[in-house]
């Protein structure tokens, strides 16, 4: 599991049938490092510090071991201060 900061969504309307309409999100692991993008399974929205889970945990939290994801949010941190 890794925290991450939602940075924004990611509007993506052409996309396979199996990725449904799951929204996705632009997340960081720490200010100007890498984006990746996960699928939100719990609600969240810019700012937000979450919990993600990657490889087929992700896929299992998306909802079904074939879900093509490799990074999902599976929790909104209620309280948080970046290090730094």
């Amino acid at each position: 599991m890794r925290i991450m900061r939602v940075e924004k969504t990611l509007v993506s309307t052409n996309r396979i049938d199996s990725f449904g309409h799951r929204p996705l999100l632009v997340v960081q692991e720490k200010a100007g490092g890498t984006r990746s993008v996960a699928v939100d399974a719990v609600g969240c929205v810019p700012g937000d510090w979450v919990i993600c889970v990657g490889s087929s945990a992700a896929r299992d939290a998306a909802g079904a071991k074939d879900f093509p994801s490799d990074l999902t949010i599976v929790g909104i941190i209620d309280h948080w201060t970046a290090e730094g």
